[in-house]
């Protein structure tokens, strides 16, 4: 049996800790605060983040890291992807040898502009072909409870992602594999960014024609960037770019889209972080998206429009204004 070490017990976390239990993995899921513990483990539900979803009884809750990663064959990171190096740090003499390293995390690191692998990699020194990446439309809650979903799980050691993907395919939640690990990384990373700017026309009143805009130009913006990394076109197409960008735009369970529908309503990023309490990690990644297709020399419109909103103080109705005024060109 495969033994599953989920580090993160939020949302996602938790959602994919039952996604491993149901394929029949043994899985220890670690939770900062004890509280958390104590309630995962007398209730068999995580009330903070998953209220009334029951999980099974393969997955244990822990407050402790050794505990958890103690014969890990798998090691599953999912905490908020500003936060990867510091935590990482504290857990990496505590990883079992030749473990696979598989990244639930959709962000660039802010200062370093590296994507989620580079940071695992540099911090544990493991090679790159330990490290995955899963990325697709994979809205936490409707997976908790069950509904069908198709995600890919990224590496560039193909038996790796194999065995990844077998130990996280249920009824319910269908994974594919792919070796384009920089692709599926930066879909997963900049879809964010554009929810967010999707959130805030919602946020204004604008309907389906600015939204089906938004994604189309933003998906283009995202192949730009990662054919400037190296990464495979045709990834964007699939479910780690088009299936993860639409459902994210779409979803009012999305937290990017939500924060962003706050903003166009005309409130600040404090407000709008104090009533989703939960990461909108597109908030923060902006800034290194923008970060990093500068440096490629990469033209991002979008991203620049939603760092000019959350960051620089420009309203969202100025932001409309300016994007419908850029010069005219060929699409």
């Amino acid at each position: 049996m495969t033994r599953a070490a989920v580090l993160g017990a939020g949302s996602w976390g938790t959602t994919f800790a039952k996604v491993l239990a149901d394929a029949g993995c043994s899985v220890t899921l670690h939770a900062r605060r004890p509280e958390l513990v104590a309630t995962i483990t007398a209730t068999r539900e995580n009330a903070d983040y998953l209220p009334g979803v029951r999980l099974p009884d393969a997955v244990r809750a822990t407050g402790d890291a050794a505990e958890a990663l103690d014969g890990a064959d798998v090691v599953v990171l999912a905490v908020p992807s500003q936060t990867l190096r510091a935590n990482l740090t504290g857990w990496a003499p505590l990883l079992p040898a030749g473990s696979s390293l598989l990244s639930l995390m959709k962000g660039v690191e802010l200062g370093t502009t590296k994507r989620m692998s580079e940071v695992i990699c540099e911090v544990t020194g493991a090679g790159a072909d330990r490290v995955a990446a899963l990325s697709g439309p994979n809205l936490a809650r409707e997976i908790a409870e069950e509904q069908p979903s198709a995600t890919v799980i990224a590496c560039v050691d193909a038996d790796r992602a194999a065995a990844l993907q077998a130990a996280c395919h249920t009824r319910y939640f269908r994974p594919y594999t792919n070796p384009d690990l920089v692709g599926c990384e930066l879909g997963g990373a900049v879809k964010n960014v554009i929810a967010l700017a999707c959130g805030v026309a919602a946020g204004l009143g604008f309907g389906d024609n600015t939204r089906a805009s938004l994604i189309t130009r933003g998906l283009a913006e995202t192949a730009r960037l990662g054919i400037a990394l190296g990464a495979d076109v045709t990834t964007f197409a699939g479910l780690a770019g088009l299936g993860d960008l639409v459902a994210t735009c779409s979803s009012p369970l999305s937290r990017n889209r939500t924060f962003g529908e706050h903003l166009g309503q005309g409130m600040s990023v404090a407000e709008a972080e104090q009533i989703t309490k939960q990461t909108a990690e597109g908030v923060k990644s902006c800034r290194s998206v923008l970060d990093l297709a500068r440096a490629h020399g990469v033209d991002v419109p979008i991203t620049e429009a939603v760092v000019r909103v959350c960051h620089e103080g420009e309203s969202a109705a100025q932001m409309v204004r300016e994007m419908m005024s850029r010069e005219a060109k060929p699409e």
